[in-house]
Parts: C-alpha cells; sequence; structure tokens
C-alpha cells in the first residue's frame, strides 16, 4: 500500500510573489477599466460638443437663412451639408423645416422625408444633444434651430454615429492595454527579482515552517544552561540567553532588553574578556576570569560573502577548577604517605636483616 505524499506547502516567498502579482494584476485591470470608462464618457462628450458646434455654426450661417427662403432650399442646402459634413468629421448633417421634413440628407431617397428623432425643444427655440437610432443608425446628434430674428425658420441636425465614437474608443483602448500589459510585465519582473531575494534569505521555507523554526529557537535558547551571545557587525549584542545573562553578570532586573543593542565595550566586563569578544579571529576554549566565576569561552565568526557577527559559547568552570585544585592537594598527600610507607618499609627491612644476623642491640638502636 503506497502512503499518500501531500505537497509541500509553497514557500514564504512563494506565497509573497502570488499576492503581489494577483494585487499587481488587479490594480492595472481596474486602472485600464477606469481610464475605460472615463475615456468613453469623454469621447461621448466630446462627440455632443462637436455636433452641437458644428449645427450652430450652420444655424448661425447667413448663407443658411437665405437658402431656406428660396423655392428649392435643397438645391442649395444639399450641397452646403455634404461639404461641412466632410470638413467637420461628422457623419450626417441634416436641415430641415420648422415641421421636420429634410432637406438635405447624406442618403438623397431620404430628402422629404420626416427626421426620425425628437425636434419639440429646437422647435421652441432650444439646442440640445441626444443619442437616437436615426436612419443611419445610432447617433449622438445634435439639434438646433435657424432662427430669422424671433421666428424660427428651420431645423439643424448634426451627428456623429455611435460606432464612429466606439471605433475612436477601441484605439484609445488598445493603446492603453498595451501600456497597462507592459506595466504587468515590468511589475511581475520587479516582483519576480524581489522574492527571488526573500527566498533566499529565507531559505525556500514557507511561514509554518518559520514559525516552528522561531519557536524551536526560543526553546533552545532558553533551554540550554551554557551561555550563548551573538554579536552583530559591529559588536553589539544581538541576542543573548538566560544563561550567558547569568554567566556575564549583565541584564539586572530589565533582562535581556536592557542588554540588546548594546556594544559589548558598553556590558563593563574584564578587560581580557572584552578583548576577546572583540577579537575578529575566532577562540577556542580560552580561560577567562570574572569577579566570580572561571568562564571557558569560543567564538566563532559568521560569515555569508561578508561578516555579519560573531557567536560566542561560554562555560563555567568555576567548580571545576575547584574540584580540580581539591583532586591536586589529594594527590600531594597520596604522594607524601606512598614516601612515607616506603621509608617506613626500609626501616623494618633493616631491623629484620639485623635480628636475623644476631645483632639485636644494634637493630634496637
Amino acid at each position: 500500500m503506497r502512503i499518500p505524499v501531500l505537497p509541500r506547502p509553497r514557500s514564504l516567498a512563494g506565497q509573497l510573489f502570488a499576492m503581489q502579482a494577483v494585487l499587481l494584476a488587479l490594480v492595472v485591470a481596474g486602472y485600464a477599466l477606469f481610464t475605460f470608462v472615463s475615456d468613453r464618457g469623454q469621447a461621448e462628450s466630446a462627440a455632443r460638443r462637436q455636433a452641437t458646434a458644428v449645427a450652430r455654426s450652420i444655424a448661425d450661417s447667413p448663407s443658411v437663412r437665405s437658402a431656406i427662403h428660396t423655392p428649392n432650399p435643397t438645391a442649395e442646402l444639399q450641397p452646403y451639408a455634404l461639404k461641412v459634413q466632410t470638413d467637420t468629421g461628422v457623419d450626417f448633417v441634416t436641415i430641415m423645416t420648422p415641421q421636420g421634413i429634410r432637406w438635405t440628407h447624406p442618403d438623397p431617397d431620404q430628402i422629404g422625408r420626416p427626421f426620425l428623432g425628437n425636434i419639440s425643444r429646437a422647435q421652441r427655440g432650444d439646442t440640445f444633444t441626444e443619442t437616437y437610432t436615426g436612419t443611419l443608425g445610432p447617433s449622438v446628434r445634435a439639434v438646433t434651430p435657424v432662427e430669422d430674428g424671433d421666428r424660427v425658420i428651420g431645423l439643424v441636425s448634426a451627428g456623429i454615429k455611435v460606432e464612429a465614437i466606439s471605433a475612436r474608443i477601441q484605439e484609445q483602448v488598445t493603446a492603453l492595454f498595451g501600456v497597462a500589459a507592459g506595466i504587468l510585465a515590468l511589475g511581475a519582473l520587479a516582483t519576480y527579482v524581489i522574492n527571488a531575494r526573500l527566498r533566499r534569505h529565507t531559505h525556500g521555507m514557507n511561514a509554518d515552517e518559520l514559525s516552528r523554526m522561531h519557536d524551536y529557537h526560543q526553546a533552545a535558547l532558553h533551554a540550554v544552561r551554557e551561555g550563548l551571545l551573538m554579536l552583530d557587525a559591529q559588536y553589539r549584542v544581538a541576542l543573548i540567553n538566560d544563561g550567558g545573562r547569568e554567566l556575564l553578570g549583565v541584564g539586572g532586573e530589565a533582562g535581556e532588553a536592557d542588554v540588546v543593542g548594546r556594544s559589548v565595550a558598553e556590558l563593563g566586563l574584564p578587560a581580557l574578556l572584552t578583548g576577546a569578544l572583540l577579537a575578529s579571529e575566532p577562540r577556542v576554549d580560552e580561560v577567562h576570569l570574572t569577579d566570580s566565576r572561571v568562564l571557558v569561552v569560543n567564538t566563532s565568526p559568521v560569515s555569508g560573502g561578508e561578516r555579519r557577527g560573531t557567536v560566542v559559547t561560554l562555560r563555567d568552570v568555576t567548580e571545576l577548577q575547584s574540584l580540580m585544585g581539591e583532586l591536586d592537594s589529594e594527590r600531594g598527600f597520596t604522594q607524601a604517605l606512598r614516601s612515607q610507607a616506603h621509608e617506613a618499609a626500609n626501616r623494618l627491612h633493616t631491623v629484620v636483616s639485623l635480628i636475623e644476623l644476631g645483632r639485636a642491640e644494634e637493630a634496637v638502636d
């Protein structure tokens, strides 16, 4: 039976990259959508302004008013309307009677037929715009009266088809999405570079692994009875455990917070011990004295292409030194006893030899 292997969770750097990429895509998409809606509104507003300007200029033209008073206004107004339509870029120009009967139209077959759209406001002397579906399809149009004194003698409508406005917007949107895609690509590349650096620093671990490592680190730090001291590149205390504070006699009631961030030279340690901690080369099993302890000090530089700090371990050998002194005393006493025993044995051997030779008086002496 095969035990299924669960996929390893994505690393922290990978999760951040995915989140940043999605966020960047949403920001760019939101900006593109906002710009699209804004551009569409601006394009329609510009079309309304353009249609109104064209219609008003035609209505204010003296030649138009003169042509309206002729027996056949279409003969003069149709060529004029087509020329204005071409010169101004609008899709149609329609000049009509006050009742809405066309005198001009881009399609000559529509001349003489009623205008499709609202004209009531223009008949009352107002200029207005609207979006309406006429013979040429949906269009944004302006309708304005042709006035002769206080009397409305005709109406003018100029318009731009909605599909023409959409075509203009489509060109802008294409350019916009091209720029947005470029921004998204550059943002994704920058995000990848940043997260690659983060991945190196976190060694590819995910958030849960980093959390567990921190918990293990804290537990091990306080469980170790030996002193542990970590210095940064400027020889400031970056980390110290309970054993280290006890062995060095630093920290007081404030504990670790009073020590971290301070330079080794500010801790008030003996000069030789301070020199050993500030040394750039490693130290192995060096014995140093404090006011009340004998410490064995080991230092090891931390490097990753450049010096990043120093790891220091401290071991208390005060009791060991005391026991070694007592052991030396016992050894000396034992040696003295051994010498005395050897001398006594020599004397007894001499006495026995004299007695065996019958020289008892000499043996007593």
